[in-house]
């Protein structure tokens, strides 16, 4: 059994150990039959086998396995049309509504246009279903067949994109050669570009245009590439012409590398260009917001620079936080009466608005707002009745169960194939199929389907749903404990509470055993392999291989043990060691205070809004597993210690753990 093969079946056997699903599992032996089938299907090199059992032909799966054959003989097609195109054609028409059909659809649309058999891309190119390359490959189709009626406006539209699109490099070369590439278009991709400060290719794309029309943009390019070297020659040069909004951009980059520069220029930049307080203010407003973000007090003088107009919502969220951290309680409270009413009514302005309130010593207006954001199930919520001094309960709403409607639905077809996907670990189909079976649902049934993607143990997927029918506060069904001897393990050896692993658990990989990150971290607490090992190595423990961080109890104890590590880094400060270990415990260190600050301060200044929002919700989870767990209302005084600036004490010890 080759390598690929035994890791789809030693994933699939996991799977299957992990679900909690029906007792009584009709498709298990048959299912064990579709997995080995599709791992050889897919496993590249043809292997002989043997002839499909009925069982395995009227599997509801069976469809995916005969998709994955004909695209492991599209890989292999030769230049002409040959028996594998048929079967992809014939497949494509019989499951044309089914999402194995549309998948099916795009591989052999790709395989056509490799091999530029364009007739017949045509005939099965159907544009709502395209991507960009399919799309592009539609137009080289058109121009090989002469069906150039429309064309022209068509690759215009699609010429419109801040990015390269290699496969539509065919279709702008036929573009310029009818000459109906303007410089009105290529001059508006480059803007697109420069926009999203994509300045390298902004430069070959203007490149295209004549010296002097392409100059400003090449200018721009510059100012984005290296802000500071060209604003000191703006500086230097006062006539010297430049786009204002050119110029905005590469002192925008400028403030965001490097502050100080930024401080040092902003003056001399003002009087150069002559900008009065109008003009000053979009240049003050780009220097004010990463200063905040770093809590430096200079932040509040370039804020005082902007013009009102120039403050939308963000910037405004922005200089309360600097506010904050200075403790400036006035500019707190005008800041947040300058939010538009719809984020100023939310709970996090409430909230700061009550703290500002209290502050100034208006304690009947503190009041009335702590008690208005109890009502909202969330950090504010819990630091507003930490500040009123009394316990917490959430407010549960439980969605009821329909028990004949909950049996329909999961006889659908398309949740039938979604929960075999998933059982044999096809996850991505799965949530295709998913979604393609909610749509032909009622909304009730939709909230219905809730409960069933939780009893099959499908959490991601009921939190996930929940979440599109806004359906949040059902916390015994939303919160279940599905691995609680791995936790209470991790717990016991560790010395953290088994609410705060759950949370960090739930938050990180919402239960999945099997998640992988975008940067590779794995499993339920989303451990880098690097990191684990580091772990590992601190416990005096074997280091665990990629497919142990899948195994929760490894995964558990490697990432409870890592939370601890930073918990002791930063003096047992919670808080602290969550955001280190969502951002990297060298962010954390960054953005420690000089002085003791309140700990409710220091969240809403965490600079990273992903970072901020997951500790706050970690936060909010422990305190639901553990009223979920006792049936009692939560104290959550206890967040309001104060966070303290760290020393070398805790940076030498850890170093001394590796960590």
């Amino acid at each position: 059994m080759n390598r690929s093969l035994r890791y789809v079946l030693a994933l699939f056997l996991s799977f299957a150990a992990a679900s909690a699903f029906a007792a009584q599992d009709v498709y298990e032996r048959t299912r064990a039959q579709f997995v080995r089938a599709y791992a050889q299907a897919t496993g590249g090199a043809a292997q002989p086998r043997e002839p499909d059992s009925e069982a395995l032909r009227a599997y509801p799966l069976y469809p995916y396995l005969q998709a994955a054959r004909i695209r492991t003989a599209l890989e292999h097609a030769g230049p002409d049309l040959t028996p594998a195109d048929q079967r992809a054609q014939t497949f494509i028409t019989y499951y044309d509504r089914d999402p194995v059909g549309r998948d099916l659809r795009r591989a052999w649309l790709h395989s056509l246009a490799k091999r530029e058999l364009w007739q017949t891309y045509l005939e099965h190119y159907r544009h709502e279903l395209a991507d960009e390359a399919a799309q592009c490959h539609s137009f080289s189709a058109r121009i090989a067949l002469n069906r150039t009626e429309g064309l022209a406006a068509d690759i215009r539209a699609r010429w419109l994109t801040p990015k390269s699109l290699p496969q539509c490099e065919r279709a702008f070369d036929w573009l310029r050669e009818q000459n109906e590439l303007s410089e009105e278009l290529i001059e508006a991709r480059v803007r697109l570009a420069l926009e999203e400060n994509n300045f390298r290719f902004a430069r070959q794309i203007a490149a295209q245009l004549p010296a002097a029309r392409a100059a400003p943009f090449q200018q721009w390019a510059a100012l984005l590439e290296n802000p500071q070297r060209s604003i000191d020659g703006l500086i230097a040069q006062p006539g010297r012409a430049v786009m204002p909004e050119a110029l905005l951009a590469g002192w925008t980059r400028l403030a965001r590398t490097n502050r100080d520069a930024a401080i040092a220029r902003y003056d001399a930049l003002v009087r150069a260009r002559k900008l009065n307080a109008a003009d000053a203010s979009p240049y003050a407003l780009a220097l004010a917001m990463p200063l905040a973000w770093d809590r430096r007090r200079e932040a509040l003088e370039y804020f005082a620079h902007v013009q009102p107009a120039d403050l939308d919502d963000y910037a405004l969220e922005w200089q309360t936080r600097a506010a904050l951290w200075a403790q400036d309680w006035a500019l707190v409270a005008k800041s947040i009466a300058s939010l538009s009413e719809s984020t100023r009514t939310t709970a996090r302005w409430r909230y700061w608005a009550a703290r500002a309130a209290e502050q100034t010593r208006d304690m009947a207006l503190a009041r009335q707002l702590y008690e208005s954001v109890l009502v909202d199930d969330n950090f504010y919520s819990m630091m507003a009745a930490a500040r009123l001094e009394q316990p917490l309960s959430p407010h549960l709403e439980t969605l009821p169960v329909d028990k004949v409607q909950l049996a329909q639905i999961g006889e659908l077809p398309e949740l039938v194939r979604a929960r075999e996907l998933l059982l044999s670990a096809l996850r991505s189909y799965a949530n295709i199929e998913w979604a393609h079976g909610l749509e032909k649902l009622s909304e009730d049934a939709r909230r219905q389907a809730i409960h069933l993607a939780a009893r099959w143990g499908w959490y991601d997927q009921a939190v996930a749903t929940a979440t599109q029918q806004r359906i949040f506060n059902d916390y015994t069904l939303l919160y279940p404990r599905p691995f609680d001897s791995e936790v209470r393990a991790a717990a016991k050896l560790t010395n953290l509470p088994p609410e705060l692993i759950y949370g960090v658990l739930r938050q990180e990989s919402l239960y999945r055993h099997d998640a992988v990150s975008s940067a590779g971290a794995r499993g339920l607490l989303q451990l880098l392999p690097e990191t684990a090992r580091r772990t590992a190595r601190a416990l005096k423990q074997p280091a665990p291989s990629l497919q142990d961080l899948f195994v929760p109890a490894t995964n558990v104890r490697l990432g409870a043990a890592y939370l601890r590590s930073l918990h002791d880094r930063f003096n047992g400060q919670t808080l602290v060691a969550l955001a280190g270990y969502n951002a990297g415990p060298n962010a954390a260190a960054r953005w420690m205070p000089t002085t003791t600050l309140d700990p409710d301060i220091w969240v809403e200044n965490i600079p990273y809004n992903e970072t901020r929002a997951y500790v706050q919700r970690i936060l909010w989870h422990t305190v639901v597993f553990k009223w979920l767990e006792t049936g009692k209302p939560q104290e959550t005084h206890v967040w309001l210690a104060a966070i303290e600036p760290i020393g070398g004490r805790d940076a030498a010890a850890s170093a001394r753990l590796g960590l």
